[in-house]
């Protein structure tokens, strides 16, 4: 009796230290993230901005450019592939406000924006949703999508 007691706090014991190592290993990434909210690509000034909660009304809702939202998370294959492609239109685009979403980090921004698969694309403008794309999509798409909103 004495000895499943024992293992049952030992099993307790390392749950704990799991959940404990998680959270800490997760805030580290997310110092990471906030260190590099904005990262300058190449040789061009566009900035793709990492949003949250905090500033997305401010970076997104209030902007006077159209903005893209790339709704994505870190473990997401497909986000890793389409990441180059929304870089690569971001440089090619100045008129145009890059923002990502983190759908881990700002779970409510993705329930509102119904970004149920990733990665997602919004494209806002005037402070409203006026189209949106699921999957990867090419550059190309991407321009045509923004010139039929």
């Amino acid at each position: 009796m004495k000895s499943k007691v024992l293992i049952i706090i030992a099993i307790i014991f390392f749950v704990i230290v799991m959940i404990i190592l998680s959270k800490y290993l997760n805030n580290m990434n997310n110092s990471e993230i906030s260190n590099n909210q904005e990262s300058k690509l190449n040789d061009g000034q566009i900035e793709i901005i990492e949003v949250t909660s905090d500033n997305f009304e401010e970076e997104v809702l209030n902007s006077s450019k159209t903005v893209v939202i790339d709704f994505y998370a870190d473990w997401c294959q497909p986000c890793k592939v389409y990441s180059p492609i929304i870089e690569e239109f971001a440089k090619e685009n100045e008129n145009i406000k890059i923002v990502k979403v983190d759908v881990d980090n700002s779970e409510d921004l993705a329930i509102k924006y119904h970004a149920i698969s990733i990665p997602t694309t919004v494209i806002i403008k005037d402070g409203k949703e006026v189209n949106r794309v699921v999957g990867i999509v090419s550059k190309s798409d991407l321009e045509q999508i923004l010139q039929t909103d």
